[in-house]
C-alpha cells in the first residue's frame, strides 16, 4: 500500500500527478471466500478493514453493485458528533467520534474531519428546555457539551442574526466542540484501500461475484 505524505505529493506532481498507485485492486473473483461482503459502503468495507485488522482474516471479497460510495456513504449529512440523548446512542457515538479523531493517520487517508464544533439552536423556551436535558444527560455520560447563552452564541458565529425581532429568535443553544464535519466518501476510499492492504482480494464489481454468491449460498443450503 502506497503511503500518502507530502513528499510522494511532491514527487507526484513532477509527473502530473499520472504515476499514482491503484488505490485497491480490482481482481478477477475467486471461487470461493472466507467472507463475502456485499456492499461496498462505509459499513462494508469497514467491515472488511476490521475483520483483517482485529481478527486476522484476509481472505475477504467486497462485493458492489455500483462504485464504491454511490449509496448513503456518499450522501449523508458528513456530521461525525456525541451528543445524543439517549445513553445508548451517546456511547455508541462517543466510540465513533474517538475513531475518526485517529482515523486519517490510521487508514493513511485524509478524510478531512475537521473538528469545528456542531451547535444547536433553541428557538423556543420548550426547546431551551431541550437543550437543557440533552447537556446534563451527556455530562452524565462524560460527553463533553455545554449551554450557551446568545451573547455566547454571538461570540462564537458574528454573523448570526440574534435580534429580538428576527423570525426564529435565538434563546441559546448547546455546543459540542469536538463534534465536527468529515468527508464520507473519502472514508469509504481510505477504508477501501486500508482494507485492500490487509486483505488478500478486493473486488468493486457485483455483476461478476452476484452467481458466485448465489451458488455458494444454495450449495450451503444443500449441504
Amino acid at each position: 500500500m502506497q503511503k500518502y505524505s507530502i513528499f510522494s505529493l511532491i514527487k507526484n506532481a513532477f509527473s502530473n500527478h499520472e504515476n499514482w498507485e491503484v488505490a485497491w485492486r480490482d481482481p478477477e473473483p475467486k471461487k470461493e471466500y472466507d467472507v463475502v461482503i456485499v456492499g461496498g459502503g462505509g459499513h462494508g468495507l469497514a467491515t472488511a478493514y476490521y475483520l483483517a485488522k482485529n481478527h486476522g482474516i484476509t481472505d475477504i471479497a467486497v462485493i458492489e453493485k455500483s462504485y464504491i460510495g454511490s449509496g448513503n456513504s456518499g450522501r449523508n449529512t458528513e456530521v461525525v458528533r456525541s451528543n445524543y440523548l439517549w445513553d445508548e446512542a451517546a456511547h455508541l457515538y462517543e466510540f465513533s467520534l474517538k475513531l475518526w479523531e485517529n482515523l486519517s493517520a490510521e487508514l493513511n487517508f485524509n478524510l478531512m474531519f475537521s473538528q469545528r464544533g456542531v451547535l444547536r439552536l433553541g428557538h423556543s423556551l420548550q426547546e431551551m428546555r431541550d437543550i437543557n436535558r440533552l447537556v446534563t444527560s451527556n455530562h452524565l455520560n462524560g460527553i463533553d457539551s455545554e449551554i450557551l447563552s446568545p451573547d455566547d452564541i454571538k461570540s462564537l458565529v458574528p454573523i448570526m442574526n440574534l435580534s429580538s425581532d428576527a423570525r426564529y429568535p435565538v434563546l441559546g443553544g448547546a455546543l459540542q466542540k469536538r463534534a465536527g464535519t468529515a468527508r464520507h466518501d473519502a472514508l469509504v476510499w481510505g477504508y477501501a484501500g486500508a482494507a485492500d492492504a490487509r486483505s488478500e482480494e478486493h473486488t468493486s464489481e457485483l455483476q461478476s461475484l452476484v452467481n458466485l454468491v448465489c451458488r455458494l449460498l444454495l450449495e450451503k443450503k444443500k449441504a
